[in-house]
């Protein structure tokens, strides 16, 4: 069937005349849906509409800035809270009056298919990003059965969402994979083709997602893929992982307002990189770079290539605010203590161990560096010295963030 010669009509974007606006810039959405006249993917494409899933995180604060640079309407996805939660995105809200009807959020959430599809049809996005999560391993083990309702179910969610509302190819999808599918690692280090051994909730979960995404993309032709990313890391990382707590804590240490920082494994190594190195490589994910026409698209490991151990990590950190560290002990007994003080520093909780270890991620981008021309930019030693002195700053200014 043509389509008509008319022009087509796409819903109208949310502004202050389609509702209120709280104090979090959300607007109200008109209760009818539009109608979805469809022109052919190569004039949809034009529109460049992002919706991201997680878009209070980490990575959804770096990808949302990287894409309103590069010209995109970008619609976020947050649930619903009675505390803000959106202050990673503060400061583009300062900054409407620049972007004006660029940057819309909008309640919803991974477990609710009735706000997705409504949604999907609202927006019409060209391209979607799923970084919503549980996102934290050691929680996963606490909360099993919700990681792996927002984690697995809630990516298929979306992927029919997209399905539903007659999006299947005017709609590309990114889907946040994680370096902690490999888990008891069959091979160092690990590629696009190593075999997979999750060891948490949440990788199990998100081996689902990895494997659903890949069947949508095989039995609907959809443009969907997995972006594999290793630990990517920044001054915006969520205090409860184990960076962003051990540079919070050298901070607070240092200034004399903490004693001590309690860790876990300190032998387990990771593959960290910055984490806004790592968003252009998503954006590249969706572009068809180094496609040919007839090739499906594929997933990349998105890695430094280098390994760190959590002990490297502390050292590093400490040695930011001039601190050298003299470790002594073994197993739960082992410390650290200040050389110039001899104050103990570090010292070991069982309460931060997994039930089930990862010892150690170390990825191969060889893929991605050679078809999407992606290759990390910041070191380890400077992604440590930049989230020390994030957090000095924080600290000095008596600045309570809430990431």
């Amino acid at each position: 069937m043509s389509h008509p010669p008319s022009k087509t009509i796409y819903p109208e974007q949310p502004s202050d005349k389609d509702g209120q606006r709280n104090k979090e810039g959300l607007g109200e959405l008109p209760a009818a849906f539009a109608p979805l006249n469809l022109p052919p993917p190569e004039e949809y494409f034009q529109r460049k509409v992002a919706l991201i899933s997680g878009i209070t995180g980490q990575d959804g604060s770096y990808l949302t800035e990287f894409l309103l640079e590069k010209g995109y309407t970008v619609h976020g996805i947050i649930r619903r809270s009675s505390s803000f939660n959106t202050g990673r995105l503060h400061h583009l809200y300062e900054d409407q009056h620049e972007r004006p009807n660029k940057f819309h959020l909008h309640y919803g959430d991974l477990t609710d298919s009735t706000a997705l599809v409504f949604l999907m049809a609202r927006i019409l996005p060209t391209e979607v990003y799923n970084l919503g999560a549980q996102s934290h391993v050691k929680v996963s083990f606490s909360l099993a059965e919700y990681t792996a309702d927002v984690d697995a179910i809630g990516t298929l969610r979306l992927l029919d969402a997209i399905r539903t509302c007659g999006l299947t190819k005017h709609c590309r999808f990114y889907q946040a994979s994680t370096s902690e599918l490999y888990g008891l690692v069959q091979e160092v280090p690990q590629s696009e083709t190593t075999p997979f051994y999750p060891r948490s909730p949440y990788g199990v979960a998100k081996l689902y997602a990895y494997w659903i995404t890949v069947n949508y993309r095989e039995a609907y032709g959809m443009y969907a893929v997995n972006g594999i990313l290793f630990n990517h890391e920044s001054p915006r990382r969520g205090r409860t992982f184990v960076t962003r707590k051990i540079t919070r804590a050298v901070a607070e240490i240092y200034e004399k307002k903490q004693a001590c920082l309690w860790l876990g494994n300190l032998d387990a190594q990771r593959d960290w990189g910055h984490a806004n190195d790592y968003i252009e490589g998503m954006w590249l994910m969706l572009q068809g770079q180094g496609l040919k026409p007839e090739e499906q698209p594929t997933d990349f490991v998105l890695a430094t290539g280098e390994t760190h151990p959590v002990r490297e990590f502390v050292e590093k950190a400490f040695g930011v605010v001039g601190i050298k560290l003299a470790w002594s002990g073994s197993g739960l007994d082992e410390e650290a203590r200040d050389v110039n003080t001899g104050k103990v520093v570090v010292k070991i909780d069982p309460q931060y161990f997994r039930p089930a270890e990862v010892e150690l991620l170390l990825g191969n981008p060889a893929k991605a560096e050679r078809m999407l021309g992606w290759k990390r930019k910041v070191n380890f030693e400077d992604l440590v010295k930049e989230m020390v002195e994030a957090d000095l700053t924080a600290v000095r200014n008596f600045v309570e963030d809430q990431n």
